[in-house]
């Protein structure tokens, strides 16, 4: 297990659509658990593979009830909406207020390539259409309503 390098907003590949995952092999194993140990050690609750600059279709997400793999998700419905500020870890230092679905229902394969499907609300959801997005070159900034703002230093 390895930490990747996160690629940042201008990178070329975050607004490339990702290709769909057709096997597990021992190079897409590596990649999750190395998508977790990333996404941890730089405090994301959700990290998509471009974030690390692979074009695949696999999402891994902890947002505290359990980390989740998602390969080649796809959303299923949305209901209500929710606004809030939103961060990415390929968009460091910086935050925005925008509107998601309240509700999402989400089928993907985990990392057996056994489909199951995955309800979140509230922040759950959040990030699931928030990674989902990535996976099709889509950023939050692309969302944001008004400007992005400066994150505030944590006080400890």
């Amino acid at each position: 297990m390895a930490l990747r390098n996160v690629r940042i907003l201008g990178d070329e590949i975050l607004r490339k659509k990702a290709k769909e995952v057709t096997e597990i092999t021992p190079r897409i194993e590596e990649l999750i658990d190395d998508m977790f140990d990333t996404m941890y050690e730089t405090n994301g609750v959700g990290l998509a593979a471009p974030q690390v600059g692979i074009r695949k279709r696999i999402v891994v997400i902890d947002c505290g009830d359990q980390p989740l793999v998602l390969i080649n998700p796809v959303i299923l419905e949305t209901k209500g909406e929710q606004t809030g500020n939103e961060g990415c870890l390929s968009v460091p230092g910086k935050v925005g207020i925008v509107t998601r679905p309240q509700y999402a229902r989400v089928k993907a394969l985990n990392e057996n390539m056994e489909e199951y499907i995955i309800e979140g609300e509230d922040l759950l959801a959040r990030c699931l259409c928030h990674e989902i997005d990535h996976l099709d070159g889509i950023m939050y900034v692309d969302k944001v309503e008004g400007e992005l703002m400066e994150v505030e230093p944590d006080e400890d």
